[in-house]
């Protein structure tokens, strides 16, 4: 995703041969380091051979006073470093929307017609004709948009694609209302993304469990994916569907809890928090790991590190058993 960001194109390079990662998924021994140097003020050159990227990414300058140190540079400087490139692709690509809108907008009245009883519901196939899709249906959108976004991948391109789309609606001062799992409370990068946008008339929630993306646009049209690899996905302008996709969210709405209330991951008084007693929900009603995973947004390392606390917590010792453990202990009629 570094096609078109100027300069930034020699650093991204340059980080991936020596020591390959994105920028925004910060490697865990260049984290604990940089770290260590906005603690202490410095770090040696030797200790910080293991993440030459530090140096790469502009997190670290040679310290002046003596060349076998080097010093942090601060966050908000390193992060303005990297974003004004990203804002410059931003605002090119949406000048480009512009003149697309602009070279279409004299066809788009003749397809009115026919577009109401003949492409109610459309298959679209690919990552580029799904993305062409929203960024018209988003360029268009002038009052509300609602959003489901499971899981808690979150690549540089998404990053960079949530932003392109995102700014001009806040801009035209269009509501934006995101649903999250509560897991996102723990994702940096998504917290970063959510700060860009605090100043704006947009909302963010999260729930213990989402089962599917959903993207809807002033009452209109709604846009669901129907492969798991998110290449396939059904564009609705039927207004009964998205009317009931619109409850559906509202449904959930009502149910999760605002970003900056808090965590809402308590210890009940049994010791299980309510991420494993949503995990435990799961696995009585028969699911496997992954798909618990998928439905709370976590990966299955950590799924699984919760099954084990709540096996432990309940004195299971098997799989099957810990399913008749869950059942008898009634710690799902603690949580209703």
């Amino acid at each position: 995703m570094f096609r078109t960001l100027g300069g930034g194109d020699l650093v991204a390079n340059r980080t991936k041969a020596a020591h390959p990662h994105a920028v925004t998924e910060l490697c865990e021994e260049g984290g604990r380091l940089y770290a260590n140097a906005l603690r202490t003020g410095r770090l040696s050159r030797v200790d910080a051979e293991p993440a030459p990227c530090l140096i790469e990414l502009a997190l670290l300058h040679p310290d002046p006073d003596d060349p076998d140190w080097l010093r942090p540079v601060p966050p908000a400087v390193a992060l303005a470093q990297r974003l004004n490139p990203i804002e410059h692709e931003i605002a090119e690509r949406r000048r480009w929307s512009i003149e697309l809108s602009e070279a279409f907008e004299p066809f788009m009245a003749l397809s009115t017609q026919t577009t109401a009883t003949t492409h109610s519901i459309s298959v679209l196939e690919g990552s580029d004709r799904i993305n062409a899709a929203l960024d018209l249906a988003t360029a268009q959108c002038q009052t509300e948009m609602l959003t489901v976004q499971p899981t808690n991948r979150f690549s540089e391109r998404t990053f960079l694609q949530g932003l392109e789309r995102d700014r001009p609606l806040i801009d035209r001062g269009v509501r934006i209302r995101t649903l999250y799992q509560h897991t996102a409370r723990y994702n940096p990068e998504k917290l970063s993304y959510v700060e860009h946008f605090v100043d704006g008339k947009v909302e963010y929630r999260t729930i213990d469990e989402l089962v599917e993306r959903l993207i809807i646009c002033d009452e209109t049209v709604a846009f669901i994916p129907t492969r798991d690899d998110q290449q396939v996905a059904l564009e609705l302008r039927h207004p009964g569907l998205v009317r009931y996709l619109i409850k559906v969210f509202e449904f959930m709405w009502n149910r999760a809890v605002p970003l900056n209330a808090g965590a809402p991951y308590e210890t009940a008084p049994d010791g299980i928090t309510e991420i494993q007693h949503s995990i435990a929900k799961l696995l009585v009603e028969g699911h496997v790991d992954e798909a618990i995973a998928r439905r709370l947004g976590m990966n299955v390392r950590t799924c699984r590190a919760h099954i084990a606390k709540l096996a432990t917590a309940l004195g299971s010792g098997s799989r099957a058993q810990l399913g008749f453990l869950i059942a008898q202990s009634g710690i799902l009629n603690q949580q209703q």
